[in-house]
């Protein structure tokens, strides 16, 4: 019996691949036996392993889009797997982000997406067996998100998205969305600090760690997969069981206590 999760000679697109969650999720995907191609708007800093191959955009340019999906087909002759993961946002308060800060941060999350979709749709739906799109999103997109508001707000279009591309681009085209949690990243530790508080953060998760980014990418594996060939529309919560209720820390009632 063939392997559900051998996808040799299958080509993939992960935007913003070249750290962080989306080179982890590239890295699955190669593991698989895909042909990949990343995208950033800088060269990676560090050597991308063999088979995944570096394209140089700014996924928020219409342009650029079209371009990274033009040479994945001219590399590979097909396009069988787009992988949204491009985004992110500083933080900005919500009462004086400026509007051109607030459109930047939903161009790059939100609309940026639906244009690479929108490309990678085109080249799918000429293929005799299609396509998958996988937007990673957030739980920022799922839950208040004090200082991203407008990261937060793109985050929950995005699902929305998801849901109304699948409804328009079957059969042909599956789209779910990937929701991650925290991840540990090379960066954790501008938003951790050092491995004690990073320890103490992942702690706080019910699995008692942050994910790792081939935990998101193992989930993008199975949705790209033929294991998944009647999923559309769906969203795949990654986060480690979520996080604990404030109330829990806060309440002096027993363990034995009855919610409300």
């Amino acid at each position: 019996m063939a392997d559900p999760l051998d996808l040799t000679g299958r080509a993939v697109i992960v935007t913003g691949g070249t750290k962080g969650v989306g080179r982890g999720i590239a890295a699955q995907f190669r593991g698989a036996g895909a042909s990949v191609v990343v995208c950033a708007r800088h060269e990676p800093e560090t050597e991308l392993p063999d088979g995944i191959s570096f394209v140089t955009a700014d996924v928020r340019d219409p342009d650029d889009a079209e371009r990274v999906v033009a040479a994945t087909v001219e590399r590979h002759g097909r396009l069988d797997v787009l992988v949204n993961n491009a985004g992110g946002a500083p933080p900005a308060e919500s009462a004086t982000a400026s509007p051109k800060f607030s459109t930047a941060i939903i161009t790059l999350n939100l609309i940026a997406p639906l244009v690479m979709a929108q490309r990678a749709n085109a080249v799918m739906q000429g293929q005799e067996d299609g396509g998958s799109i996988i937007n990673i999103a957030s739980v920022s997109g799922r839950r208040p998100s004090p200082n991203s508001a407008a990261y937060g707000a793109a985050k929950a279009g995005l699902l929305n998205l998801t849901e109304t591309l699948a409804v328009e681009w079957a059969p042909k085209v599956r789209v779910n969305a990937v929701t991650a949690g925290m991840v540990r990243t090379e960066q954790a530790h501008l938003y951790y600090g050092d491995e004690a508080g990073i320890a103490a953060v992942g702690a706080t998760v019910p699995l008692g760690r942050m994910a790792d980014p081939a935990d998101v990418g193992d989930v993008c594996l199975f949705l790209a997969s033929s294991l998944a060939r009647y999923v559309s529309g769906a969203e795949i919560v990654v986060h480690g069981g979520g996080e604990k209720p404030a109330y829990l820390g806060a309440s002096t009632a027993s363990s034995g206590g009855q919610a409300k």
